[in-house]
């Protein structure tokens, strides 16, 4: 048996050597994330199955298991949940039943050739024209790897694919992963700018995945001279299209996703001839539509420009078929339109889309140009117009695409409009002048209906904005972001600049700011030794007058008790005489004489008079030592026994 302490370090063991794991802290982590659960913790970090595993590893793992060369027996064994104490441990014990070949505190013994391969494995979600592909990998394959599993995946040659999306600099195909320290889950995605749309897959998995998507038929009608835009779901029938008494080749039974017309969008050319044969009667004209070449649809217009409905051209009218607008016209606040434009176009074409910032175009520029220069992002701005035939394709399978939606969201702020209505392009016309400049408003202004949607990319410079690219609605997913790395190339290289700007400038700044709080505290200090040194003066100088007020108190105590002394009897008298001799705290005498009836405060006085009144100082007898300042002040001199002589010294009270 274990003990929890045991039983932990155990599990960290072999929880490392299964994986790879070198860091003591994050592999505890990840035990104590799946409950210290050691199957369940490897297999999140080495997953065996959902991925398209290389040969080697596959063929090594489908013959000794995810942990060696055990039963699944043992390699299901249960593991204690967490070690915190016994009582846990054997709490764990009791509730897992247990394995029929290990016991439940056996710990699961990983095969040597797990124990020695040391390596992570990784996972790549990698995105190609409406396609995703889960590829793992250990760490110690190459990016040509990847290329060489995609290639067998998604039937492009390696050297015509482009693998974007690592967050590292440049990476070749000879680029070790575990040198790019990579997280465990990744996402990357294909380019292949040499390969038409549809040279990647058979004309069957075509088929299979445009059968949930929507074409754009542009039919041109050659007597009216006129071209109308219509959609279908591609599980649509020839026969369902086409409007009754009409003769449409190929076969009406085929859908559209089968009948080979091309994706997104096709041109069809309508013309009228006499068909007598089809009909009974022989005044009856029926129309033959012909498939021509497949069309970019940027020369057409819409249907609704001149007036037509789709329910006109096949005779399906229906109020449901009225698309409500992007967003209304004249909306007094900007946030409320967009608002209207975001949810109108997730009720079109789902919500995986771009986030499109919710307020006025100056607050989307304050966001994306005027923060610090690390935060600052590219302004993406959306036009939208649907009387263009582009404008379907390019929401659905542009920017409705996840590539482009997570792009999109990582480095730009997006700001959409709709331009189909008059005012709404004139407002944006407005905006634009406002905060970009004429030449941006003028450059709108040239673009044609069929020409929409456009997608601008912005970018803030320190003096004025620049409109860096503006892509149109006629391209491709590869193209829009190809278009878009290289604006954010641009973008990056002028962000490093203004980030080192803005350090330089944030280093002088905080300099000067040390200097400013430095001179501060220096003037600070002296204001507060120049208080101090005021304060004492001024305490001094009270001081004194206090004490000049006291001295002259005193004098005027002094004074007004010699007046009050009766004067000093002769020796020769009729009256007794007492002579007294005082020597004060200096060592002076004061000699008087005093009648004997006289009393004691009348001795006091003369005392006080002299500078030592009797609340300072004590008159002391010498032998036998009396205080004679603690008598009744009303005794006579003969009662206080101080007659017919006396020596008292002066002491002053404590």
């Amino acid at each position: 048996h274990w003990t929890s302490s045991n039983l932990g370090y155990d599990l960290l063991v072999l929880f490392q050597a299964c994986t790879g794991i070198d860091n003591i802290a994050e592999a505890i982590t990840l035990l104590e994330l799946n409950n210290w659960d050691l199957v369940a913790a490897i297999n999140g970090v080495i997953p065996q199955e959902n991925g398209i595993l290389p040969s080697h590893f596959s063929s090594e793992a489908s013959q000794t298991g995810p942990y060696g060369p055990h039963s699944q027996s043992e390699a299901t064994a249960p593991v204690p949940s967490a070690p915190p104490s016994s009582e846990s441990a054997s709490a764990s014990s009791s509730s897992s039943p247990p394995s029929s070949s290990i016991p439940a505190f056996c710990p699961v013994q990983p095969s040597r050739h797990i124990l020695e391969r040391q390596s992570r494995m990784l996972s790549f979600r990698v995105e190609y024209r409406q396609r995703s592909t889960e590829v793992v990998l250990e760490d110690a394959s190459t990016v040509g790897d990847i290329k060489s599993i995609l290639e067998t995946e998604l039937q492009v040659p390696v050297s015509k694919m482009q693998l974007k999306g690592w967050k590292s600099g440049d990476v070749s195909d000879s680029t070790i992963l575990r040198s790019l320290h990579l997280p465990k889950n990744n996402s990357l995605y294909v380019l292949t700018p040499d390969i038409a749309p549809s040279a990647s897959t058979s004309q069957s998995s075509a088929q299979q995945g445009l059968s949930n998507q929507n074409y754009l038929l542009v039919i041109s009608h050659r007597e009216a001279q006129r071209d109308y835009s219509l959609n279908f779901p591609a599980s649509k029938t020839i026969q369902e299209v086409r409007q009754p008494h009409t003769c449409l080749s190929p076969s009406t039974s085929m859908t559209l996703a089968s009948s080979g017309i091309s994706y997104p969008c096709h041109h069809l050319t309508v013309c009228r001839r006499s068909s007598p044969a089809l009909t009974v009667d022989q005044t009856d004209e029926c129309t033959d539509v012909h498939m021509v070449s497949d069309s970019e649809g940027d020369d057409f217009e819409d249907a609704p420009e001149f007036g037509v409905d789709e329910s006109e051209v096949f005779g399906m009218g229906s109020a449901s078929c009225q698309k409500s607008p992007m967003m209304p016209e004249n909306s007094e606040n900007e946030g409320d339109a967009l608002l209207h434009f975001t949810a109108e176009f997730s009720r079109r074409y789902g919500d995986c889309h771009p986030v499109f910032y919710i307020g006025s175009l100056e607050a989307a520029s304050q966001e994306a140009f005027y923060g610090k220069a690390r935060d600052r992002k590219l302004l993406a701005i959306y036009l939208h117009n649907d009387e263009s035939v582009l404008g379907n394709v390019f929401c659905s399978q542009m920017m409705c695409a996840d590539s482009i939606v997570s792009y999109l969201s990582q480095n730009f702020i997006t700001w959409a409009w709709d331009v189909t209505k008059e005012a709404n392009k004139a407002r944006l016309l407005t905006m634009c002048t406002r905060h970009f400049g004429s030449v941006v408003a003028q450059t709108i202004r040239t673009y044609k209906t069929d020409q929409f949607p456009l997608l601008l990319i912005v970018m803030g410079k320190r003096t004025s904005n620049e409109v860096l690219n503006v892509i149109q609605g006629n391209t491709t997913v590869d193209e829009l972001m190809r278009r878009l790395m290289g604006a954010m190339e641009i973008f990056t290289a002028q962000q490093q600049e203004d980030i080192k700007d803005e350090d330089e400038r944030e280093a002088r700044e905080m300099v000067k700011r040390e200097q400013d709080e430095a001179y501060r505290l220096s003037l600070e200090a002296d204001r507060k030794k120049r208080e101090a040194q005021e304060r004492e003066e001024a305490e001094q100088v009270h001081q004194e007058r206090i004490r000049k007020e006291q001295e002259e108190e005193r004098e005027a105590i002094r004074l007004s008790l010699e007046q009050a002394l009766p004067p000093e009897p002769k020796e020769e008298g009729g009256e007794p005489v007492s002579k007294l001799r005082i020597r004060t705290p200096s060592g002076e005498f004061l000699e008087r004489r005093f009648l004997g009836s006289c009393k004691l405060q009348v001795l006091f006085d003369f005392i006080a008079s002299k500078g030592y009144p009797s609340d300072e100082f004590k008159l002391l007898t010498t032998f036998p030592r009396r205080n004679i300042t603690q008598i009744d002040p009303a005794w006579s001199l003969v009662e206080a026994k101080l007659f017919p002589q006396e020596t008292l010294f002066l002491e002053a009270k404590e």
